[in-house]
């Protein structure tokens, strides 16, 4: 009995000093993981010390120089576009030639302000009836008809074909074609019904409200009638198997969506017919244009004038660019998710960037640092070791 029990005790005494062994053995090995862990540790610590952040967060390795991407080409164009107009503007301001103190003399001038009444007038009067029949046109254009379509091509043809002022001119001297017109019997000269003098109904203004109108006719309808023609047929179908009107379809799917088409090139034709508006000089109407040639070959000052004339252009030209934007803004709503900004938008956008760049926002102070314990880690091996070998040791010495 007593040799099993020393057995059993020489047994328990070898089994202890074995896991001893191994504890201290997985002690050394968690020590050196932990020295590891503690260089590579050290590394990153020093490499992010020598990496910088640029203002969109990315890290940037403070030990290397950025350099950007150099656009010499871009530079050197940029450079002499700035030089011509510098030299452009120096002249204008060195110059006495350019007489400045004449062109604000006769800048609002009572003649040059009717002048330029007038060709208001003329814009919108012939620019109204003008986009109407060419409306009407379009539809002809795009009409199963036979002779409708006929008849609308020809027209296009023959007054795009003929020059503006041809027309103004024919639609002034129609007096020498047909000395009186009027209404009576079809097919011949008896006027029964009413009849007038030519040279009496179409007057210089009427002559150019006519030429001007139906030479605008001529290009509004190709314009419209791309427009119509650039909507999706899905969309027609559908309201066709709806079961919608005609007149429904047109008004309220058609011509909406055309609209954004045709907006951008019935602004340009507009502006076009401002400037169009001075070769009604050629019937003596009074317009802007023509007043100026009358001033300027009064007294000599033909560069003053002009300049007038163009100043007063180009500020009709911006207003109408305005809102042209405008209204492609509002006709682009189906179109875009989000509008684009407006340039009052544009500007107040860019006023808060460069603001936040120099760092003058307010602020109520530092952020308070944040804690972030981390999750819950596992022991440390060496730890464990550590307490595993005072087990077994505490083990075997009882």
């Amino acid at each position: 009995m007593s040799r099993i029990l020393a057995r059993r005790s020489e047994t328990t005494l070898t089994d202890a000093a074995a896991e001893a062994d191994a504890a201290a053995t997985a002690l050394d090995a968690a020590r050196d993981g932990a020295a590891e862990r503690a260089t590579t540790t050290e590394a990153d610590a020093a490499a992010d010390a020598s990496t910088t952040v640029d203002s969109t967060g990315r890290h940037i390795d403070a030990g290397l120089r950025v350099v950007p991407v150099r656009h010499w080409g871009r530079w050197a164009v940029s450079a002499i576009v700035a030089f011509v107009i510098l030299q452009f503007v120096w002249s204008l301001a060195s110059n006495p030639q350019w007489q400045w103190d004449v062109f604000a003399e006769y800048f609002f001038a009572p003649s040059v302000i009717n002048g330029l009444w007038l060709t208001l007038a003329l814009t919108v009067v012939s620019g109204a009836v003008g986009f109407v029949l060419g409306a009407v046109l379009a539809v002809f254009r795009l009409s199963k008809s036979a002779l409708l379509n006929a008849a609308a091509w020809w027209y296009i043809w023959f007054f795009r074909s003929v020059p503006l002022v041809v027309q103004i001119l024919v639609w002034y001297n129609l007096g020498y074609l047909y000395p009186t017109l009027g209404l009576g019997t079809p097919f011949t000269t008896d006027f029964w019904l009413v009849e007038f003098p030519t040279t009496t109904l179409i007057s210089a203004f009427a002559a150019a409200t006519i030429g001007l109108s139906l030479h605008q006719a001529a290009y509004s309808a190709e314009i419209i009638r791309a427009g119509i023609l650039s909507v999706d047929q899905g969309q027609l179908e559908a309201a066709g198997a709806l079961g919608l009107p005609r007149r429904i379809r047109f008004f309220r799917i058609t011509l909406p969506q055309a609209a954004r088409a045709i907006v951008p090139n019935a602004f340009n034709e507009i502006i076009g017919l401002v400037k169009g508006t001075s070769v009604v000089f050629i019937v003596a109407l009074p317009e802007l244009f023509y007043t100026v040639q009358v001033i300027y070959n009064r007294n000599q000052r033909v560069i003053p004038l002009l300049l007038v004339a163009v100043v007063w252009y180009a500020l009709i030209t911006t207003v109408l660019s305005i809102a042209q934007y405008y209204v492609e803004r509002r006709f682009a709503r189906g179109a875009l998710r989000e509008l684009p900004p407006t340039p009052v938008q544009r500007a107040k956008a860019w006023i808060r960037t460069q603001w936040d760049r120099l760092g003058d926002a307010p602020a109520d102070g530092p952020p308070a640092p944040r804690v972030d314990d981390g999750p819950a880690t596992a022991a440390d091996p060496a730890t464990s070791a550590d307490a595993a070998l005072a087990t077994t040791r505490t083990g075997g010495a009882a």
